[in-house]
């Protein structure tokens, strides 16, 4: 028999080539894939709450600068601004910084902002987007303003909107000091895409807002010459732009030298409270020069004709006359459902004319509605105003009215126009609702 042989001595120790990769090596590959793929869903889920961010805003300045914060929140950056082109596409309009400590801010005060020159220029024609690691160094660079925070790095890219370049977003130095990376860029340019609709968006909201706001005010009257009286009127829309207000007023003399004075709120936010509004306006100015009535006889006209020819929301309305005598001048008026006249005395003290309300329009027209009766001194001003001027979720409604009656007797002595943006601009209510606001001086002594 032969001699046996022993197997050859294998190393254990030894990597084998024909093996592949040692297990721990594969395992440590695996784990770095799997560490990308979360940050990359969290860079994902990044993206997706940035552009979320900004797509819930409408307001043209807060989206832009949210824009920029957005930015730089995925990206880690210290500092961020977002330039918007005029309109021949040639420099910079406006330039929205953020990132800036005060000392920052303080330190650039009276230094003008970019328009567009060295690096941002070079983005603004060549709108493709651009990574610098040495802002100083590159060829296009033309240095900081004296008082400028020093700044290496930067990622900018521009955003569209209609496809027409609007503006540019530029970002520079990241917190952990590293350049930005290709990574960087592509969830930048991600943003930015989303922002030229959020953008757009809110482009649209500021025409349906202004074409809203035009509407209304073409429903409502240029006061007429109502000497021997003086008085003036003011309607601010709210701050939704697919609030159409029914908020109304008019004022006119009367054959019998009488000054008829309304204002009044139709419930709703569209079209027909609008069209309503003019309805409810022409319907009344009608009856007020076919009628030598009192007011709450004229209301209550009014309330059937409305119910009679229309199918009209509720309204509340307040109707006042103010009617010359022997002895001075007396103010006779009648409330379906609105807020009490605002009286302020020569003296400037200031007092509302509560009584009883009566029923709102729309409502119960068999319902009479009681009238009221109160002399005026010469020089005293009445003052009519919707309940958006001083209606608040967080307020009691007594509490705003008590304010503008202070407000509205520490500016006693203004003209009629002055003192109704005087009241208008510091209304105390929050916005949500549209205000008009009517002020009648009764004239004095000739």
């Amino acid at each position: 028999m032969g001699q046996s042989q022993e197997p050859p001595r294998q190393d254990w120790h030894l990597p084998d080539a024909r093996l592949g990769p040692r297990p721990d090596a594969e395992m440590e590959r695996i784990g770095e894939q799997l560490r990308d793929l979360t940050r990359a869903q969290e860079r994902l889920q990044s993206l997706l709450s940035a552009v979320m961010s900004i797509s819930r805003e409408l307001e043209l300045p807060v989206v832009l600068r949210r824009i920029v914060t957005a930015a730089m929140e995925l990206v880690d950056a210290r500092y961020g601004a977002l330039g918007v082109l005029d309109e021949e596409k040639r420099e910079l309009a406006r330039f929205i910084p953020v990132g800036l400590s005060e000392d920052e801010e303080a330190a650039l005060a009276g230094v003008e902002l970019p328009r567009g020159h060295g690096l941002l220029g070079h983005l603004i024609h060549n709108p493709e987007p651009i990574r610098v690691e040495n802002i100083s160094s590159h060829p296009h660079s033309v240095g900081f303003p004296p008082g400028h925070p020093p700044m290496r790095t930067l990622l900018g890219v521009a955003i569209s909107v209609r496809g027409e370049i609007y503006g540019d977003l530029y970002l520079s130095d990241k917190r952990d000091g590293r350049p930005f990376d290709v990574t960087d860029e592509n969830i930048v340019v991600a943003l930015a895409g989303a922002a030229g609709v959020a953008i757009e968006n809110a482009r649209l909201f500021e025409q349906v807002r202004s074409g809203a706001e035009n509407f209304q005010r073409m429903l409502l009257p240029r006061l007429p010459d109502l000497r021997p009286f003086t008085g003036a009127a003011v309607y601010r829309p709210a701050a939704a732009p697919e609030q159409l207000g029914g908020d109304w007023y008019d004022v006119i003399l009367l054959p019998d030298d009488a000054c008829a004075a309304v204002i009044g709120d139709v419930v709703g936010h569209d079209l027909r409270a609008a069209a309503t509004m003019a309805q409810t306006r022409n319907m009344l100015r009608a009856l007020l020069y076919d009628r030598r009535t009192p007011p709450s006889l004229v209301l209550t006209q009014l309330d059937r004709t409305l119910h009679a020819i229309t199918e009209n929301p509720v309204a509340t309305v307040c109707l006042v006359r103010i009617e010359p005598g022997d002895d001075g001048w007396t103010l006779r008026w009648s409330s379906a459902g609105h807020l009490p006249p605002l009286l302020i005395h020569p003296d400037r003290r200031a007092e509302y004319l509560h009584a009883d309300p009566g029923l709102p329009l729309g409502i119960d027209p068999a319902q009479p509605r009681p009238d009221h009766t109160r002399p005026l001194p010469e020089q005293a001003t009445v003052v009519l105003f919707t309940d958006g001027l001083v209606e608040h979720p967080g307020r009691p409604i007594d509490a705003c009215m008590d304010e503008l009656a202070l407000i509205a007797a520490a500016h006693a002595n203004l003209p009629p126009d002055e003192l109704c943006r005087v009241l208008a601009d510091n209304h105390t209510s929050d916005g949500h609702d549209d205000i008009a606001v009517l002020v009648l001086r009764v004239p004095g002594r000739s």
